[in-house]
């Protein structure tokens, strides 16, 4: 048996081999993003490999490799055309940014936009420790500021958004809470996303800001803490343990109550003590495609975009 075989950088190995009996089998790959699978066998047959000249043998692999050779070219070429773009952004986030990416891809045929959604602690951490992305979109300006700092942000950043807090409920709402007041009940479960978390950090900012209304008073805010059965990592954790029943009430933003309407209740927090979080958005100095962040920045602070983040919950904020 003869056997032909190169390798692919992928690390595969296409194999063309004449066999006992005449028998000529190539086995082609499909290229799917990174992976090579084998897609199909052609089978030729001849009158024994024994009776084909070196020759003629010589031609006919030649010509079937090569015709394998374009397959393979021509569809690793399709999987290549598309430039990815990395794009880090709070899980608060989500829903705005799938859809502005959807909408980006829609006017750049040629890019893919992946996404990774977390807390924005979380983010800023993995790129500390130098995770491949392209933008960062945050929570709030603390964790981008703790980019600029060690050189990991490429420009300044830009505050394209913001959103406020609320407090939600499970619907059938079964703690019976009326009113904020009742935060402060002993019987009352509630979660809360972890202090260095964005919204957890302005969670306690509100609840202080709630101590100084005469109507709260000053143990208004220890009372609710005391209550705390559980604190997140990001705030789509806090609002899945309140939708699910796991908890009487939590916090989160405005833009999380409209991602699931029907699963929560809400409670409004005054405005005197609600907080607002600011949302920048920079390209990071480790990034490998600069101009193209750049282009999705500037779509982000496009009227097309911040329409998308109206619509999201957010409120947003016209570029300068």
């Amino acid at each position: 048996m003869v056997r032909l075989s190169v390798r692919l950088k992928t690390g595969m190995t296409p194999r063309m081999e004449v066999q006992a009996g005449g028998t000529i089998q190539v086995s082609p790959f499909r290229i799917i993003g990174e992976r090579a699978v084998y897609d199909r066998q052609t089978l030729i047959t001849g009158r024994g490999a024994a009776a084909l000249s070196a020759a003629r043998l010589r031609r006919v692999c030649l010509a079937l490799w090569s015709l394998l050779c374009v397959s393979l070219l021509a569809s690793g070429c399709a999987s290549q055309q598309k430039t990815t773009l990395v794009v880090y952004a709070a899980s608060s986030l989500t829903e705005a940014f799938t859809a502005i990416g959807k909408e980006f891809e829609t006017r750049n045929a040629d890019v893919q936009v992946v996404f990774n959604f977390a807390g924005s602690q979380t983010l800023s951490t993995q790129i500390e420790h130098g995770a491949a992305a392209d933008v960062f979109a945050s929570a709030d300006v603390l964790h981008m500021e703790r980019l600029q700092k060690e050189n990991l942000v490429a420009e300044a950043p830009v505050v394209f958004a913001q959103n406020r807090l609320i407090v939600v409920l499970p619907a059938a709402n079964p703690a019976g809470l009326q009113g904020l007041h009742d935060l402060a009940r002993p019987d009352v479960r509630i979660v809360l996303a972890q202090e260095n978390v964005p919204v957890g950090r302005y969670t306690r900012q509100m609840l202080d800001n709630l101590g100084t209304d005469a109507a709260y008073g000053n143990a208004f805010a220890k009372a609710v803490l005391a209550n705390v059965r559980s604190e997140e990592l990001n705030v789509r954790q806090v609002l899945a343990k309140v939708a699910l029943g796991e908890a009487d009430a939590g916090v989160v933003y405005v833009s999380d109550v409209a991602s699931v309407p029907a699963a929560v209740g809400t409670l409004e927090i005054p405005a005197h003590a609600n907080v607002i979080a600011e949302y920048p958005i920079a390209l990071l100095a480790t990034g490998k495609e600069q101009e193209l962040a750049g282009r999705f920045l500037a779509f982000v602070l496009s009227p097309a975009a911040q329409e998308i983040l109206e619509q999201a919950g957010l409120q947003a904020v016209a570029a300068a």
